[in-house]
């Protein structure tokens, strides 16, 4: 049972740098940065949605 613990925590650790420390430097917050409020962002996004169709 040693190395079924070793294997889950290496397995533990991987999913930890994927989901949050490449998401830090790799995955900026886009819509954030670029405006100040929720009402802002999601208009935003409302427009991009409608003109891609």
């Amino acid at each position: 049972m040693a190395i079924g613990k070793k294997l889950w925590i290496i397995i533990l650790i991987k999913l930890f740098i994927l989901f949050f420390i490449l998401r830090l430097f790799f995955f900026p917050d886009f819509l954030k940065s670029k405006f100040s409020n929720d009402k802002d962002r999601g208009d935003y996004v409302r427009e991009q949605l409608i003109r891609r169709k």
